[in-house]
């Protein structure tokens, strides 16, 4: 499905790895690791001639037949007119889902927000709202930049549940929640100082060896969860 061979910019050095068809990915690392960086870099965002995607140099399709295979989802809603409704900017998403507008906004609980502006919602509101985008966008590959921020236990629960589920096709998902990665057990891609320092499975990667390398002591398990060590 993907594969990014020996990719380096001012940020990011030597990334090369591959994902299979049936594969999804959680990019873990702190701030500034490149995280965000690369995600540009897997959708077409900055130039490459380093990332194919189902069998395709990406650089070379044309945007119509790029936004069919990728699309990227940033962590905060960018507004280009403040007066667009949400389902006036929904609309302006739907490309290949079989999904209604009206199913959407049932599914994120939003329909009673349609007709409101955009920029009067809150930031919880506007991540639900770049989550129903790209549910309608529905590529072949979602790359979800930080998909969980801003959203409160409830919320979080509920877009937990899509990101695991089948109204995506595949997914990358870049995160800081340790137990959002724990809990959708992907394989994990671990950057630090713009490397991959770590490209495995989810098992893994939570072992307790390699949690003491990656975090020290300012991550603490209980039971299956994870918290900061105060």
């Amino acid at each position: 499905m993907l594969h990014v061979d020996n990719f380096s910019n001012n940020i990011l050095t030597n990334i090369s790895f591959d994902l299979q068809t049936d594969e999804n990915l959680i990019i873990l690392g702190s701030n500034g690791a490149g995280k965000s960086t690369l995600a540009k870099v897997l959708c077409g965002i900055t130039h490459s001639e380093s990332v194919s995607l189902f069998e395709k140099k990406l650089h070379l399709l044309d945007a119509s037949k790029r936004a069919e295979v990728v699309n990227y989802v940033p962590p905060k809603l960018d507004i280009f007119d403040e007066y667009i409704s949400l389902r006036e900017y929904l609309e302006l998403s739907r490309l290949h889902s079989k999904l209604t507008i009206d199913e959407v906004l049932e599914l994120l609980e939003l329909k009673e927000l349609k007709n409101k502006a955009c920029i009067t919602l809150s930031s919880g509101e506007q991540q639900l709202t770049l989550l129903a985008s790209s549910l309608l966008h529905n590529a072949k590959l979602t790359i979800f930049d930080e998909p969980t921020a801003n959203l409160d236990p409830k919320k979080m629960l509920k877009v937990a549940k899509i990101l695991s589920g089948e109204k995506i096709q595949n997914r990358i998902i870049i995160t800081h929640d340790l137990n959002l990665a724990h809990k959708l057990g992907y394989k994990i891609l671990y950057m630090l100082d713009g490397k991959i320092e770590f490209f495995d499975e989810n098992k893994k990667f939570f072992q307790d060896s390699n949690m003491n390398k990656f975090f020290g002591t300012s991550i603490k398990r209980l039971d299956n969860y994870f918290v900061a060590n105060l």
